[in-house]
């Protein structure tokens, strides 16, 4: 069992990737890969909601896998329909609220009653916000947020001087989240592939050569052992140890004087 980290972040956001390469290195059809990487979906949430990391949000389904075979899309849409409806009690016993980001409308309509169904259900879980990206493409993302704050400026809601960081959040679909501290990629690529670029502008990446598939509690646990020990700055510098013990020694003088 690995050593429970020092420092947690406070979400994390993962690219689950290797489901078809863990599947043909063993002679199996992809979808046994995505079957098996819902296990390890499932595995990661239950990890969060017990060392109490608030947020979790996991890249299911991008909009650019609409050009898969059809197929394995709707496998896909069949799998996540499953995985929500036979994990909504552990869901509620753990104290998970699910929520989803992307255009959900977009999705088969059998698989939004399912996401409304399970939001509605888990509304009042306060251990983990498991946040799942459907449909979901960071470039659209930015988009539809610049098209939201532009429909506001023209019917006189908001003037264009106002428009800042905050407003832009605002009307981002993670609206209300904090941004991801730690992006996990699995499969060992190195991209980003259209996820949450606005949101993750500061965090901490880890890439692991772990297939999805087989990324579960220690595994998991690697990872945040590895955010633990990353210095995080967001732009500063790092004091030199003569700036530190100079400022040490001046607060020292200054309680000394206030005696």
């Amino acid at each position: 069992m690995s050593e429970l980290p020092d420092k947690l972040p406070r979400h994390v956001a993962i690219i689950m990737d290797g489901n078809g390469r863990w599947a043909r290195a063993r002679g199996l059809r992809r979808n046994e890969g995505h079957l098996a990487g819902a296990e390890s979906a499932r595995a990661v949430a239950e990890c969060c909601a017990e060392l109490g990391i608030p947020t979790l949000t996991l890249y299911a389904f991008s909009t650019e896998n609409w050009n898969r075979p059809r197929s394995e899309v709707r496998f896909l849409m069949s799998n996540l329909r499953k995985f929500l409806k036979e994990h909504r009690d552990d869901f509620l016993k753990n104290g998970v609220r699910v929520a989803a980001i992307g255009d959900v409308e977009g999705l088969p309509a059998a698989v939004r009653e399912e996401i409304r169904a399970t939001q509605e259900a888990t509304r009042d879980g306060e251990k983990l916000t498991l946040v799942v990206a459907l449909n979901y493409g960071a470039r659209r993302e930015i988009t539809h947020a610049v098209r939201q704050i532009a429909a506001r400026v023209q019917r006189g809601e908001l003037e264009p001087g106002d428009i800042d960081e905050a407003t832009v959040r605002e009307h981002l679909y993670t609206a209300g989240l904090p941004d991801p501290d730690l992006l996990i990629r699995t499969a060992g690529e190195m991209r980003l592939s259209n996820f949450l670029l606005y949101q993750l502008s500061y965090a901490e990446i880890y890439v692991t050569e772990t297939l999805w598939p087989d990324f579960r509690r220690e595994e998991f646990m690697e990872a945040l052992q590895e955010f633990a020990r990353r210095e995080r700055r967001f732009g500063g510098l790092k004091p030199d140890a003569g700036t530190a013990a100079r400022h040490n020694g001046r607060s020292a003088r200054a309680r000394s004087r206030g005696r």
